[in-house]
């Protein structure tokens, strides 16, 4: 079996790193990396430390929109697969790497293989909907996470190659979490734990209209608690374009951080009070570690977190975000919704059944 593996992005990484050990173990991976993250506080620093086997070959795309991003990605990517002749290529998530390498195995008649095939949220005006269900229905092996999954492909007529494996993602935090316990990220930056936030926003919704980046600033600036908030470079960019940058600078208890490792975010989501997040990612994480996750966004993929009571949705909206906040809770017991951290595993036994 010889798999073709394509990555571009923080969570991408972060599931990759223990799936490439499982599926090297059961036969050959060409890791590619796309080069959407370009920064190397995005990229190199979470190759390096999660121990994901270098890359063996780098497209280099940089900047640019989602649309010049997809067609630099798939002419680079044609001439990889041509030249390395894979049974399969596998995409991760719903990014523009995701779409473009599920368009160029198309294209080349290569069969391709979804991990985290089959959630929705049922909002097409967000890019990563677009690009989960275009890849989706391109795929040849879907790997979901979930039951709900499983469900969201059937009513689309998707049942041919669909296995449940779990979810990546929560081998990737198995693992890490006993590094994550021993960093005391926290008090590195002067917080208590158990009294603070962790804030991520990253995405277009918040921050690509001057609405969009006065509601990010106003729930940011409302928060009343000590936080802190990982800026993700495209983040500030928007903020410091839009003029925007400056007033967070005075905001009593905001700390604004660079992007920090894999393994200190875990340490600080894990002791924070509360999660505030526009990430997928990072609801699953506060999930997994029993922290409360308030996601600023309308709707979810993660539903399941929702209708447990570990997640509630709030929009943009600096009132319903306080009121949220004021009333904070966690179920007791965590059902196993993403399967029992072995996914990685799942996920070679799967593509060895497709594909032998």
């Amino acid at each position: 079996m010889r798999i073709v593996s394509l990555v571009g992005n923080r969570p991408q990484f972060v599931k990759a790193a223990p799936l490439c050990i499982a599926l090297r173990a059961q036969g050959e991976e060409v890791l590619v990396h796309s080069g959407q993250h370009y920064d190397p506080e995005l990229a190199d620093l979470f190759f390096d430390e999660l121990g994901i086997p270098t890359p063996d070959h780098a497209l280099e795309v940089g900047p640019g929109t989602p649309v010049q991003q997809v067609a630099t990605i798939m002419e680079r990517f044609e001439q990889v697969l041509r030249d390395e002749s894979p049974d399969a290529v596998l995409v991760y998530g719903d990014t523009t790497t995701s779409l473009a390498g599920a368009l160029t195995a198309a294209q080349c008649a290569i069969p391709l293989a979804h991990v985290e095939a089959g959630l929705r949220s049922f909002d097409r005006s967000m890019p990563e909907e677009r690009n989960r269900v275009v890849t989706d229905h391109l795929s040849d092996v879907l790997l979901v996470p979930t039951e709900q999954a499983i469900e969201n492909l059937a009513a689309e007529g998707i049942t041919r190659g669909v296995h449940l494996v779990g979810d990546v993602m929560f081998d990737a935090s198995r693992i890490f979490a006993p590094l994550a316990e021993g960093r005391a990220a926290a008090a590195t930056h002067g917080l208590t734990p158990g009294e603070y936030l962790l804030v991520t926003i990253h995405r277009a919704a918040a921050t690509d209209t001057p609405e969009a980046l006065d509601a990010t600033v106003e729930v940011l600036s409302s928060l009343g608690v000590p936080a802190i908030f990982p800026v993700h470079p495209r983040t500030r960019a928007k903020l410091e374009a839009g003029g925007r940058w400056d007033a967070l600078q005075d905001v009593p208890g905001l700390i604004l951080a660079p992007p920090i490792g894999y393994v200190d975010f875990m340490s600080l989501l894990m002791t924070s009070r509360a999660v505030v997040t526009d990430s997928g990612g990072v609801q699953k994480e506060a999930y997994f570690h029993g922290v409360p996750c308030v996601t600023v966004r309308d709707t979810t993929e993660w539903v399941e977190t929702v209708a447990g009571g570990f997640n509630v949705l709030t929009g943009m909206d600096a009132a319903a975000v306080q009121a949220a906040l004021a009333h904070l809770s966690m179920p007791a017991e965590r059902p196993p919704y993403y399967g029992d951290g072995h996914a990685a595993d799942a996920i070679a036994r799967a593509l060895i059944a497709e594909l032998d």
